[in-house]
């Protein structure tokens, strides 16, 4: 019977062995999408081999545990948790995993803090040595549960302090009436679709078609937290004839280049071409920081504005949407009138 995928081979090496079967599992893949395969053991015969293989497989962690390299153990700790990542922190995870290169093919056990500090040190910015920082914390909790180390260096290691963040602008009604009155410029019409949902830009991005309800004149998505994933927000009547013209049969995604979903990039590169056209400065997320402050401004109910944007309230509870949660929420979102 054929062995499940990435399970592992028992092949039986040439010549006049004592143990003659080698037992293999494939851990990663080179740059030019070769495997890298790492040899468990060796094995006197076939049957062995396949208890030796099964039982690598139960337990990695009681074979090999003091010989298993840095890139061996992200390879296995980001393999069992890539379910739980959202693209942009996987990217981040990925930035991080190249800066630490020098790492990749120490022993884990063997890693003390100068070698933690000296790669973060290397590193060109400030941003990359937090997320290596955020990948080596992640990577020293699952080697401890696996008893791979007894103990945690990153918590010593030196990081230069986060700047304060800047602060957040909202846009001016000037200048959403300007946007309105330049929706020949392409990528406009998805500017206006952000001031008028709170939504985030992968939020938009991501939005499939199979989630907007014209009939209805909602949307049904969100990512990010608990409270922001699969939330609802009505369609404000302003954008819904922006909506209902992305809105084709022959589309998966609300938004589309050479029907493929918009890459984030590609719509930044856009996003700052409209910007210098019509000579305004502002990031996405001010967008969403705009719907807040305007609801605000509005008296909107707080509760319906946390959902709507899907940040955490003490009144919201579960997400539960019925016909009259439905109806506050549009109330609420009806009330942006910039």
């Amino acid at each position: 019977m054929k062995n499940p995928n990435n399970y592992g081979t028992v092949v039986k090496l040439s010549g006049n062995r004592r143990r003659p079967y080698a037992v293999r599992k494939t851990i990663g893949y080179t740059d030019d999408g070769n495997p890298i395969r790492k040899c468990i053991g060796y094995t006197a015969t076939k049957e062995e081999g396949l208890i030796l293989l099964a039982e690598y497989n139960k337990n990695p962690y009681d074979l090999d545990t003091k010989n298993i390299t840095f890139k061996e153990l992200y390879e296995l700790w980001y393999t069992q948790n890539i379910h739980k990542f959202a693209t942009t922190t996987k990217a981040s995870y990925y930035t991080a995993f190249n800066a630490t290169k020098e790492l990749h093919h120490l022993k884990y056990a063997t890693l003390k803090l100068h070698h933690l500090q000296t790669c973060i040190d290397n590193c060109q910015s400030g941003s990359t040595k937090n997320k290596v920082r955020a990948l080596l914390t992640n990577l020293d909790k699952y080697a401890l549960a696996h008893d791979i180390i007894v103990r945690s260096y990153t918590a010593l290691i030196e990081t230069p302090s986060i700047e304060r963040k800047k602060e957040k602008i909202p846009f001016t009604y000037a200048e959403i009436n300007m946007l309105w009155k330049n929706l020949h410029v392409p990528y406009v019409d998805t500017i206006l679709i952000l001031l008028y949902t709170g939504l985030r830009i992968n939020e938009l991005l991501s939005l499939k078609l199979e989630n907007i309800d014209l009939e209805s004149k909602i949307i049904q998505g969100g990512s990010k937290t608990a409270s922001g994933k699969n939330r609802i927000v009505p369609i404000h009547y302003k954008i819904l004839p922006i909506v209902q013209k992305y809105y084709t049969r022959n589309s998966q995604y609300l938004i589309e280049y050479n029907c493929k979903p918009l890459n984030y990039h590609l719509y930044i590169f856009q996003w700052n071409t409209v910007m210098q056209a019509l000579n305004i400065r502002h990031t996405t997320h001010e967008c969403r920081h705009t719907v807040r402050s305007e609801l605000d401004r509005k008296g909107g109910n707080k509760v319906c504005i946390d959902r709507i944007i899907g940040h955490k309230s003490q009144g919201t509870g579960e997400a539960v949407y019925t016909h009259k949660t439905i109806e506050e929420l549009r109330a609420t979102i009806e009330l942006i009138s910039y």
